[in-house]
């Protein structure tokens, strides 16, 4: 009979979980669910060696352990920051953690434009989630902002530098979803940009996946660039059977009556890609006819990309049949049976002349 794995408890903000050892700190608060999850920018659990790179994941580790109780003495990530037996960490709970990540915040906006209501990511921005709910109020920056012109890196991608925080997904991806990688991180410090090499061109049948794993609107999708605002769409789960033996088929439709707009992959709670999907399923199959539609994807109430789609709604209740006693009113109702005035029996096309009042007369 195998042995059983021993589980290291781990207290985060006071709540109590079990997970197996060699777990990060920002796992075992996602086993936990809710507020007490930090939140993280670079971080993606499918792709190998992401997270440590925004630091918007810091918390704060009140006792390292049973056998060593003694506190850590910096914030740490906790993307990359394994749990140990009887750890204790504090995230909403610390007001040093809420007051660096405002911090971090302030610095990933330092360079970012102010473009939100022209951004294609507009409505399902992870920056705009992060600085709505950790950043400040203003910046303290008074210097000129980095600006990069915006390119095509390939004929389906946009590249809007400008936008980028340098998170690294877009990298992990490509070089771990792809045959070659052709682009990555190009100059040091301030200077830093992704970009490709002697301008070679994004050309890959998973290579669209940047686009899905980018928390900005730094890749955007060429063909759905400009068409439409994410909540005027309606997202529907499809499904077809791929050529392609390494794609799952399974993609969100983002619809308009009967005109799908764009493709993307399935995402979790934490914005995650649930399957990479291929090239050909997110450019090339833009018809409602070349998917077999499962139904509304569920979407957080909280989004924008909920709002209007009335679902699960509560019907109100009339305020007009309470005025009339328990009523239903008359909508509808023959005119010349109920009015006072006209009389049906009279028949004005054999009137002689004009008609008058006393034509209706009884």
């Amino acid at each position: 009979m195998a042995e059983e794995k021993k589980l290291f408890k781990v207290k985060i903000d006071n709540i109590s979980v079990e997970v197996e050892p060699g777990t990060t700190i920002l796992n075992a608060a996602r086993k936990i669910g809710g507020d007490v999850v930090p939140p993280a920018m670079c971080y993606y659990s499918k792709l190998q060696g992401s997270g440590g790179k925004c630091r918007t994941c810091l918390v704060k580790v009140s006792k390292g352990s049973e056998a060593d109780p003694r506190p850590m003495p910096k914030l740490v990530a906790s993307c990359r920051t394994t749990v140990m037996d009887g750890m204790e960490v504090a995230n909403i709970t610390s007001p040093e953690v809420l007051e660096a990540r405002k911090g971090v915040v302030e610095f990933l906006l330092l360079n970012h434009p102010l473009d939100c209501p022209v951004c294609d990511q507009a409505g399902e921005c992870h920056l705009q989630d992060l600085s709505y709910e950790h950043g400040a109020d203003s910046t303290r920056y008074e210097f000129k902002r980095r600006t990069f012109d915006k390119i095509d890196i390939g004929d389906k991608i946009k590249l809007h530098m400008t936008r980028c925080i340098l998170c690294y997904r877009c990298v992990y991806t490509a070089d771990q979803l792809t045959n070659k990688r052709e682009h990555g991180i190009l100059g040091r410090g301030d200077a830093s940009e992704i970009s490709t090499y002697i301008s070679q061109s994004l050309d890959n049948d998973f290579i669209g996946n940047v686009i899905d794993v980018c928390p900005v609107g730094a890749l955007t999708d060429q063909t759905f660039r400009f068409k439409n605002r994410v909540w005027f769409l309606k997202p529907v789960d499809a499904h077809r059977n791929c050529e392609n033996e390494k794609c799952c088929g399974k993609t969100v439709l983002w619809m308009r009556g009967d005109e799908v707009f764009r493709v993307t992959a399935r995402k979790d709670k934490y914005g995650e890609v649930e399957d990479f999907i291929c090239d050909t399923c997110r450019f090339d199959k833009k018809e409602a006819k070349d998917w077999v539609i499962e139904g509304p994807r569920k979407i957080d109430r909280h989004s924008v990309i909920s709002q209007g789609h009335y679902v699960n709604t509560v019907t109100p209740k009339d305020p007009l049949v309470e005025v009339l006693s328990g009523r239903q009113p008359k909508l509808l109702f023959d005119i010349h049976s109920e009015s006072q005035v006209n009389r049906p029996d009279v028949d004005l096309s054999k009137i002689d002349g004009p008609a008058h009042s006393d034509d209706f007369k009884k």
